[in-house]
């Protein structure tokens, strides 16, 4: 029962804030600066969580092996290759350094 209500209330939660967007539109005027960084604004927080996701697991570091096929897929992703080659890239880097005893 606590955790429906736990959920009723975020939902209600959630609907209010994106509420407040359409609703408060014309009375707010946000300056120039912080409308330009709005964009970067939501990116920090998904690429903060992307980066904690990818390299540790169970509260610590998730080994190197990890480290080298996230390194992969950056840098392949920044060369703007198929997302499938990168994850077949990634996949087959950390799997390699672990077979090579490389955790």
């Amino acid at each position: 029962m606590m955790m429906v209500l736990a959920v009723a209330a975020l939902s209600v939660g959630t609907y209010l804030t994106r509420l407040t967007g359409p609703l408060l539109h014309h009375r707010l005027t946000l300056p120039a600066a912080v409308v330009r960084l709005l964009p970067i604004m939501a990116a920090v927080p998904l690429t903060a969580l992307c980066v904690t996701g990818a390299l540790t697991e169970a509260g610590s570091f998730a080994g190197w092996a990890r480290l080298a096929g996230v390194a992969v897929a950056l840098v392949l992703a920044l060369r703007r290759t198929s997302f499938a080659v990168i994850v077949v890239a990634a996949a087959g880097t950390t799997a390699l350094l672990r077979l090579s005893g490389i955790s």
